[in-house]
């Protein structure tokens, strides 16, 4: 066990593991921000909230994350299924918010663009009859709302973020919608062997299915013009409506920028940079 600020948390997961009979044999630590992810034995990891003060330190997010992953399992979408020794969950120990997930092993190999495309596509088609209601729009107005208390922004950049979250409120407030992933970036795309993996579905709401494809597009459209990946992703994903796609686009731009200070209190400089160029972007638009 850690002496450090992790040593709290994976109390919490320790003992919640040894409620059921179960003991760690280790604690590889996956990933280590607000969420904390960490290998407990062979085949279960947990996800744990670390910060109890956040926008995430509830159950909700885990509640819906759960429910979508347990219908995405059911229909043999490409996600990683919550693991069959402990109950779904979510669970509270000492604070702290967490579920536990089956184990699967990354590799190293680079998903092509189409790939990419295909597998949002099934997920997209998985969820086509996920009953439960999801916030529509969710992330957005969730946005306005952090960006509402931040104060890690000039008050002209806060009052055109504002402008643009409400306008893309307005803008895709009448299109076709359904339940989507909501944080579909590139990093929340897991290759491994057993093929290409969606992962992390606690953002999830009701939208257009353009808002996942832009939030998978955005750095390689706008930042790295990386126009051949867009190309691929979109026509393996299927038709979309351009107007949408766009809207989208800045949607997600506007979203990420009220977040950076929430979630980089301390971003380095290629993070300053990414924000400024982000920023100008959106500022550029009329």
């Amino acid at each position: 066990m850690t002496v450090n600020h992790l040593s709290q948390p994976l109390q919490a997961v320790t003992e919640v593991l040894q409620a059921h009979g179960i003991t760690p044999d280790r604690y590889d630590l996956l990933q280590d921000g607000n969420t904390l992810v960490v290998r407990l034995t062979e085949t279960i990891v947990a996800r744990v909230v670390q910060d109890l003060t956040g926008p995430r330190a509830t159950t909700e997010w885990f509640e819906r994350e759960i429910a979508l992953a347990q219908h995405l399992t059911s229909r043999g979408a490409p996600v990683i299924p919550l693991h069959f020794a402990l109950p779904a969950g979510p669970h509270l120990h000492r604070g702290y918010p967490m579920n536990f997930w089956q184990f699967v092993t990354r590799t190293d190999i680079v998903p092509e663009p189409a790939e990419i495309g295909r597998v949002l596509k099934r997920c997209h088609e998985a969820l086509a009859d996920f009953s439960p209601e999801l916030p529509r729009l969710g992330i957005i107005t969730e946005s306005i709302c952090v960006l509402d208390k931040t104060e890690g922004f000039e008050p002209k950049v806060k009052q055109m973020l504002h402008q643009k979250l409400t306008e893309s409120l307005e803008t895709l407030a009448d299109l076709p919608y359904q339940p989507l992933h909501g944080d579909a970036h590139p990093g929340n795309l897991m290759q491994t062997t057993v093929g290409l993996l969606l992962t992390d579905w606690e953002d999830a709401f009701s939208g257009p299915v353009e808002w996942d494809v832009a939030s998978l597009i955005w750095n390689a459209q706008i930042l790295d013009g990386d126009y051949e990946f867009v190309v691929a992703l979109k026509d393996a994903y299927g038709p979309l409506n351009v107007e949408a796609l766009e809207q989208c686009l800045v949607a997600r731009a506007a979203v990420m920028t009220a977040w950076y200070p929430t979630l980089y209190p301390h971003p380095d400089a290629s993070r300053r940079e990414k924000l400024q160029r982000r920023i100008d972007w959106l500022a550029g638009i009329p």
